[in-house]
């Protein structure tokens, strides 16, 4: 019975459960609100019986681990739950299908379609790391690779300070710049460039520059680029929040780490060297650096005290 067997034969048994042609992986467990408050794989009791407690987080993990889509559960008779889970479509990855390499994300691209303003982890991470830089009224701040203004939008929302601000935005999608023009209207400059053509565009210094899943693109050196930031663009009293993708998506799904082609589970070895590297970087150049998040990792650099 799986409310009573090990992890390690759930595992087991589901993995198998996918070979077959069933749309649907079903198994019965102990409901996970009898165990509140204790830690997977400890015992609870009813009528007599002992069932492994696994928070519902466990199982969501690895729905996701394993491919799989967690559906809502439904109700099973005593101290049980029936889960449900799907296989997903590894035909639905989000990928670049634009013949133009500036419309890749563009506003008509499958990518379009994902709202980071929806994971929550995200959303909580930019609102500390915007504590943490505690910009002053009447800041300036620099977005590179703005796309349609989706953080300009949570940075208003979050930092009521900011509504007088010096918004600019630089992005090389013609029709992602004319959905954040139709957003913002005047209050937020937005300029359709490469990033490797910053210099030619004479934007001045800022308090702030944010860049999310941007630098790491093909075509930009993002070690140059980092290096112009804190060189040409920032006060001496500037702050930035780089953003590094630690996720994909596939199915109306995200799946948490960075992939290697071929490799089926996450390969952080070079996200890790990145980090590493712009966290040295800025330590170098007098700033304090925080590395939060999930499924972006956060490096936030704020002038040292």
């Amino acid at each position: 019975m799986l409310a009573r067997a090990t992890l390690f034969e759930v595992i087991a048994y589901v993995r198998e459960r996918m070979g077959g042609s069933d749309p649907t992986i079903e198994l019965e467990v102990l409901d996970p609100d009898r165990g509140r408050g204790r830690y997977p794989g400890e015992l609870v009791e009813h009528a007599g019986l002992s069932y492994v407690h696994r928070p519902y987080r466990v199982w969501v993990d690895l729905a996701e681990r394993l491919g799989l889509r967690m559906l809502t559960p439904r109700a099973a008779t005593g101290p049980l739950i029936r889960l449900r889970f799907e296989r997903l479509d590894p035909g639905a990855r989000l990928g670049g299908s634009a013949a133009d390499v500036t419309e890749k994300y563009g506003a008509t691209s499958e990518f379009a379609r994902i709202s980071k303003l929806e994971d929550p982890g995200f959303v909580i991470d930019v609102a500390e790391a915007l504590e943490r830089i505690a910009l002053r009224p009447g800041a300036r701040i620099l977005d590179l690779g703005v796309n349609t203004g989706d953080e300009i939008a949570l940075m208003m929302a979050l930092v009521p300070a900011l509504a007088d601000a010096t918004f600019v935005g630089i992005d090389h999608s013609a029709s992602a710049l004319a959905v954040a023009r139709a957003r913002f209207g005047a209050s937020v400059t937005l300029h359709e460039a490469d990033l490797n053509t910053l210099s030619s565009l004479g934007l001045g210094r800022f308090d702030l520059v944010f860049s999310i899943g941007t630098l790491q693109s093909p075509g930009i050196d993002d070690r140059d680029l980092l290096r112009r930031v804190v060189q040409d663009y920032l006060t001496p009293t500037g702050a930035v929040i780089l953003g590094f993708p630690n996720c994909r998506y596939i199915d109306g799904e995200i799946e948490h780490g960075t992939r290697m082609k071929n490799f089926r589970q996450p390969e952080l070895g070079l996200l890790i060297k990145d980090v590493a590297f712009y966290r040295k970087y800025l330590q170098q150049h007098h700033r304090q650096v925080f590395v939060t998040g999930d499924n972006y990792l956060l490096v936030t650099a704020v002038p040292a005290t």
